[in-house]
């Protein structure tokens, strides 16, 4: 599967506009060839400012789009943690979305295991876009360094562990971020600078930089967090 490679960085202000605009571009491709389109989403920060902009696409046909997510913190769905209640808050509840097209992983789910299976069993076969982000140490979804899910080729959602709290996570796994047709990695703020250097440019080890394995993917950052690359970008 072919699908864009490219890296931008533009000011921190403009950033959330400029990759909801993108995200927006590949929905309605997505519409257009198919008549509907999933949309996986990211925690975070900078995804949330994005996802702000993404709500004033007012005239996007919001109810052929089903959403998902690309990871979870086991915490109820209201928790201040919660990757959905963050989506909830800033798009889910500005834009026509259907409820039933709302795909949320149930993080709550003392079975971690059936929980990671009944999530599996709704993902569609490829994204149309799958939105991440990158941690301080690499990380992307819930995928952290070392991790034994980083191994997985078979598995599409599993339960992990990760090294801050709330630690216990439901993750999308390596073959999820490979098929997805438009991939976009956020990043903002100097302290995201090392990891996005070690990611775009650094040898080749998604064991110690996870985010390495959508090197091949749209990657908007602001200024700052693509201060330590040293390749020429726009």
């Amino acid at each position: 599967m072919s699908r864009r490679v490219e890296r931008i960085r533009i000011s921190a202000g403009k950033l959330p506009e400029l990759a909801a605009k993108e995200i927006v571009k590949s929905l309605t491709l997505a519409l257009r060839e198919r008549g509907k389109a999933s949309l996986c989403l990211a925690g975070g920060t900078t995804p949330r400012a994005v996802y702000e902009a993404l709500a004033s696409e007012q005239d996007l046909p919001w109810a052929a789009i089903s959403a998902y997510f690309g990871d979870e913190r086991c915490v109820e769905p209201d928790h201040i943690d919660s990757n959905y209640r963050m989506a909830r808050e800033a798009l889910f509840e500005r834009v026509p979305f259907a409820a039933d097209h709302i795909h949320r992983m149930q993080g709550e789910n003392p079975n971690r295991e059936q929980a990671a299976h009944d999530y599996e069993a709704l993902l569609p076969p490829a994204f149309d876009v799958l939105v991440l982000g990158i941690g301080e140490d690499g990380h992307t979804a819930s995928l952290f360094p070392n991790s034994p899910a980083l191994a997985e080729t078979e598995r599409r959602v599993l339960p992990v562990i990760g090294p801050k709290p709330p630690p216990e996570r439901l993750t999308l796994t390596p073959p999820v971020l490979a098929a997805a047709r438009s991939v976009f990695v956020l990043a903002a703020g100097a302290g995201k600078a090392s990891a996005v250097a070690r990611a775009l440019e650094g040898p080749l080890d998604v064991g110690a930089c996870p985010a390495q394995l959508v090197r091949e993917a749209v990657w908007l950052t602001d200024h700052a967090a693509a201060g330590e690359l040293t390749g020429n970008w726009p």
